[in-house]
């Protein structure tokens, strides 16, 4: 499992309280782009070697791994937001996450980083980029100079259907 930098590990300011401070997002970068999945929504990362093709999956379905006895399909995000498929490094990481009994990894370029984003440091997605994105970035986080789009895993997932059983 890979080892994430924490960002902002401070105690907590008299009168601050933790959910002013903000929550904690796993940040990835997929093509030049960087991304953010609450933590929350997080169950693990991988490094990523390959996944088993599913015959009739959509192109965006990189196929399925096997992760701590489960088998989970593996979606490759530069594929579903629009792009060629992801190549195969060294950086590559698998986030695997849950929706409800859903449990999906998503297939980027590569994670290292926690980030803490506050309330305050959220905005809604211009127009254009929310109707151009289709529903997969729901805000834009502005940290420093940085600018991290939230997306919204249940989007991401939601069209996928890959068929394992037997």
């Amino acid at each position: 499992m890979t080892t994430l930098a924490r960002y902002e590990q401070r105690p907590l300011a008299v009168g601050e309280s933790a959910s002013a401070r903000g929550e904690l997002h796993v940040a990835f970068k997929v093509s030049d782009t960087e991304y953010a999945l609450s933590a929350e929504t997080v169950l693990q990362m991988e490094s990523y070697a390959g996944a088993t093709a599913v015959p009739g999956a959509a192109p965006y379905i990189a196929g399925i791994v096997q992760i701590r006895g489960k088998i989970v399909p593996i979606v490759d995000l530069r594929v579903r937001f629009g792009g060629t498929p992801t190549p195969i490094v060294l950086d590559n990481r698998v986030i695997v996450g849950q929706q409800g009994d859903r449990i999906v990894g998503l297939l980027v370029d590569s994670a290292r980083e926690v980030v803490r984003i506050a309330p305050s440091q959220i905005e809604p997605p211009p127009q254009i980029v929310g109707q151009q994105a289709q529903g997969f970035v729901k805000a834009v986080a502005k940290l420093g100079e940085r600018l991290v789009m939230l997306i919204d895993f249940g989007k991401v997932i939601g069209e996928e259907r890959v068929d394992v059983s037997v």
